[in-house]
């Protein structure tokens, strides 16, 4: 064994040996690790910013763009979004011990079905260091043990947060291995972790389409994809302009680096706004890529736009860059969706109730808006607390993954001493 598997597997065994003490833990005592943890946050938010100074000059000197240093950046409003996340998360009901079933079979025998902790997590994120404090926070919560390994380029900020909340675990006397970071940053450490099923029984990738396939193709473990983010504004042809002018510039420009960003934008062919749309979205310093065919459907359009290809259809941006397509109907703008998106967040923007539902019904993707901006996608804003991702799959959850998506179920069978005949 080589010094980085050893080192790989010395941290799933000690993740392993203290999960069933923590699955065994009450509401009470995981709400006050939380609180101990928060306290412990902000008494080191001066020191975690700092240390997030170093991480982003070396991503500066990468010439790393401006949404990966936007995802990158801590600052006191971010450290107080995390200590927030961290009391939405306490002020929660925990998902551990709740009955789903309960009934009684003719032979006297009571079924019931409760949720249970899944056992150690393994996530793997990179470059937005909150991801640590979030998923700290709801794995412990929902009585699971969590192994982070963030990017290399957040190394210096996740030491800080994890060394944060590991202290405040030993203050209150619960296990301080509940909660463990790779620090180190070679990529092969990873290889073993996915290979260590014998101790740990999830894996979450959170970040790029590359990270999310390497890890899948990697992993002898379950895996729960939180996948990329090629989000749609549809407009339909009954669209109120000032409706569908807000929606698509907050969808694109209010934080264009994350993944509930809409990256396309497609527009009814008789919609008679498109050009004010596509002119508010310039006026925002976007870039509207849009393909040949459908430039010709609207009038007016600035010379020089860029032309959008096939390959845009399935490029998540994160940046100010936006591409646009003209459609004949909401069934083709469904067609578009289900081909080219990530299933992750789409919208339609329409006064018509039958187009409305048809988009609802028949988009297949983990979250459908009528008539309001795809950026709400996100577990503190649907009431989770907080989220360790958006999966995009459908088994064994989707969506925005809180405390419930980080349990799973088991069987519990009172008897009376009945037999099998």
């Amino acid at each position: 064994m080589n010094g980085m598997q050893e080192y790989a597997e010395g941290i799933a065994k000690r993740a392993k040996d203290v999960v069933y003490e923590v699955a065994g833990k009450s509401t009470t005592e995981k709400n006050a690790a939380l609180k101990a943890i928060a306290d412990s946050i902000n008494d080191h938010r001066s020191y975690i910013v700092d240390v997030n100074k170093k991480d982003l000059e070396y991503a500066l000197s990468q010439g790393k763009n401006t949404a990966y240093i936007d995802r990158l950046t801590l600052n006191d409003q971010r450290i107080d979004g995390m200590i927030q996340a961290i009391k939405d998360i306490i002020a929660l009901p925990d998902p551990v011990g709740s009955g789903t079933l309960i009934t009684r079979r003719p032979n006297g025998l009571k079924i019931q079905k409760v949720r249970v902790p899944i056992g150690v997590v393994a996530m793997i994120y990179e470059s937005r260091p909150d991801v640590t404090s979030d998923a700290s926070a709801l794995t412990l919560k929902s009585g699971n043990t969590v192994i982070l390994r963030g990017g290399k380029e957040a190394v210096n900020s996740n030491q800080a947060i994890a060394g944060s909340i590991r202290e405040a675990l030993e203050a209150c006397k619960f296990p301080r291995d509940a909660v463990q970071l790779i620090d180190r940053t070679e990529h092969e450490i990873v290889n073993f972790l996915l290979k260590l099923d014998r101790y740990i029984d999830l894996v979450i990738p959170r970040g790029g389409e590359n990270l999310i396939r390497a890890v899948v193709e990697a992993s002898r473990i379950p895996v729960i994809k939180h996948d990329k983010g090629v989000c749609h504004i549809y407009i339909d042809k009954s669209a109120d302009k000032a409706k569908a002018e807000a929606i698509t510039i907050n969808a694109k420009v209010s934080r264009p680096s994350v993944c509930n960003a809409a990256e396309t934008l497609l527009i009814h062919k008789d919609y008679p706004h498109a050009l004010a749309v596509i002119k508010a979205l310039i006026k925002n310093k976007v870039e509207v890529r849009i393909d040949k065919k459908s430039a010709k459907h609207i009038d007016g359009l600035p010379a020089g736009l860029p032309e959008a290809t096939e390959a845009d259809w399935t490029t998540e941006y994160l940046d100010y860059i936006i591409s646009a397509r003209v459609v004949k109907d909401t069934a083709e703008a469904i067609e578009h969706i289900n081909t080219y998106g990530s299933h992750h967040s789409d919208a339609i923007v329409s006064e018509d109730y039958d187009n409305v539902q048809a988009f609802l019904d028949q988009v297949d993707s983990a979250a459908v808006y009528a008539n309001a901006s795809t950026r709400f996608t996100d577990g503190g804003v649907f009431g989770l607390g907080a989220e360790v991702g958006i999966s995009t799959q459908k088994l064994h959850v989707r969506g925005p993954m809180g405390l419930e998506g980080l349990t799973t179920e088991k069987w519990v069978i009172y008897g009376s001493g009945q037999i099998r005949l």
